[in-house]
């Protein structure tokens, strides 16, 4: 479909796959919505693109992919990919603030910004959707089935543990708030994984997350409670 409002994504995709396999292609335009609901009758089909190679029909985009012998992304699978990407781009963005701020981005203080970073990106997918967030978190979280308000509050509480360590401001709050809330996720998710048995979705980046809960999960929570436990001792020393 190529409308004055509308470019079909699917189909650029396809156009793409088939050159780069080496196909030389006829890209017919579909330039209103009666010539594509036209085409759609006519060969039986509910969407488009439609690729064809000779006279046989391919089908659309995934199916060119799989005709192909590509892989096919299943929107359902889980995959901890989304957390992998979170905690990458905060690693590099401490690492480039920490050479901003000392002109070496192998310091301490780039260790700490991880950590807070990744608070702070956590809190940032949870409070897109609280209401979904909440929704899943309230399935393993143990004090959020007691009192279902923590659920909502749990994100503006990562996020401002977050901020408050990447600033070193007010330890006497981001301390307190990231080991509350680290140890009860810890508690939480190993209950729910290795205790129940339970197969579960992590709300750890959104309510709409394919994120297994599990040892990464478990990772995250250990990981505040870490950052918690330095600040602490930080703070007791004077340093």
């Amino acid at each position: 479909m190529v409308m004055g409002t509308h470019v079909c994504p699917w189909g650029l995709r396809a156009l793409h796959l088939l050159k780069r396999h080496g196909y030389k292609v006829d890209d017919r335009h579909l330039t209103t919505r009666e010539e594509t609901d036209a085409f759609k009758a006519r060969h039986g089909v509910a969407t488009t693109p439609q690729v064809f190679i000779g006279e046989q029909r391919i089908g659309g985009h995934d199916d060119l992919r799989r005709h192909l012998g590509l892989a096919v992304r299943n929107p359902k699978a889980k995959t901890y990919r989304p957390v992998f990407a979170l905690f990458a781009m905060a690693a590099l963005m401490a690492l480039a603030a920490s050479h901003a701020v000392y002109a070496t981005p192998f310091t301490v203080r780039a260790g700490e910004w991880f950590v807070s970073f990744s608070m702070c990106l956590l809190a940032m997918l949870k409070l897109r959707d609280v209401g979904g967030f909440a929704t899943m978190f309230l399935g393993y979280d143990l004090l959020a089935r007691r009192w279902v308000p923590y659920a909502t509050l749990y994100p503006v509480a990562e996020a401002a543990a977050g901020l408050l360590m990447t600033a070193n401001a007010l330890p006497w709050l981001s301390i307190p708030l990231a080991l509350a809330i680290g140890g009860i996720g810890a508690a939480s998710v190993f209950k729910a994984v290795y205790v129940d048995r339970r197969d579960l979705k992590c709300a750890c980046v959104g309510g709409d997350s394919n994120v297994p809960l599990g040892f990464v999960s478990l990772t995250e929570n250990l990981m505040m409670i870490a950052m918690g436990l330095w600040m602490l001792a930080r703070t007791l020393v004077g340093v």
